[in-house]
């Protein structure tokens, strides 16, 4: 299944698999965004994203961290 921008749930999977001890609220949108493009799966296009959209993946991911952790 190809990622883009607006799978933030799929992409929040992804990064709690990629990076499973990382607490999503302390990286930054910049460092987020790199992971993000390098996911295998990745397909968009890397400059379409924005910090809303970063910030609606970041809260997904968040959800998906602590569901882990439980």
């Amino acid at each position: 299944m190809d990622l883009k921008w607006q799978d933030a749930e799929d992409i929040a999977i992804r990064l709690v698999e990629e990076h499973p001890e990382t607490d999503p609220l302390t990286v930054r949108f910049t460092d987020m965004h790199t992971w993000i493009v390098a996911l295998p799966d990745f397909k968009d296009d890397p400059k379409k994203s924005n910090e809303k959209i970063l910030e609606t993946i970041q809260m997904a991911w968040h959800e998906e961290y602590q569901d882990s952790k439980s």
